[in-house]
């Protein structure tokens, strides 16, 4: 009896400790590998006929690329306060997957926001601005893109209204619509969502039930 409670006891610490390493390595060490794309039917990707930075390269398609250069550098997962206002270590919130991707076009949300806390102080509702951190909530970029961007349906069954380098907005979250798709044709979305995330990008425009918005900053 007491062999088997010995061996009982060996093999619970034994699966514990495997738990543990599992965990630890885990944690804060998303992939930033592209998923496949599933989608066999070809949906041309949208190009938009505005080139913000002067850079050769369309808005839509500088925005796409500028989120996956961003998640190429597997920022961790931390909201923190920045001096720069943008994060300049390895940490980040899912809000910077937005704001890199648009500066990357020649979009710099940090002065974009402010100017429209500015022009529209009401629907902000902000006590005290500051121009270091409030470009980063989703709450204010929610109000910014209703006002300075094109708005497109949060319909995902109309796959070909969804293109590569749309911003997709949810309840508390924020991505960039990816220029893959899975199976029904319904495309991935490259975030960051929290320090247990697998990979960047990710197929959940169909799992999630709180989407509440979908834009294109130029067309």
């Amino acid at each position: 009896m007491k062999n088997r409670m010995k061996t009982l006891l060996t093999i619970c610490v034994i699966a514990i400790v495997c738990v543990c390493i599992y965990l630890l390595f885990r944690y804060q060490n998303t992939s930033s590998k592209r998923l496949p794309n599933k989608y066999s039917a070809v949906i041309k990707q949208f190009h938009s006929t505005t080139d913000k930075d002067h850079d050769g390269t369309d808005d839509q398609m500088d925005i796409l690329q500028g989120a996956l250069d961003y998640i190429a550098t597997r920022p961790k997962y931390k909201s923190k306060y920045y001096q720069t206002g943008y994060p300049n270590d390895e940490y980040g919130v899912c809000t910077d997957v937005v704001a890199f991707a648009l500066r990357d076009a020649g979009y710099d949300l940090m002065d974009l926001i402010q100017e429209d806390i500015k022009a529209n102080p009401k629907e902000y509702n902000i006590n005290k601005p500051d121009r270091k951190i409030d470009f980063r909530r989703v709450k204010n970029l929610k109000i910014y893109f209703s006002h300075s961007a094109i708005s497109l349906t949060t319909d995902i069954s109309a796959i070909e209204e969804w293109q590569g380098g749309d911003i997709v907005i949810f309840q508390n979250h924020i991505g960039i619509v990816s220029d893959r798709r899975n199976e029904n044709g319904v495309p991935y979305v490259i975030h960051h969502n929290d320090p247990w995330q697998k990979t960047y990008e990710q197929d959940i425009l169909e799992s999630r039930n709180d989407l509440v918005g979908h834009y294109r900053m130029s067309e």
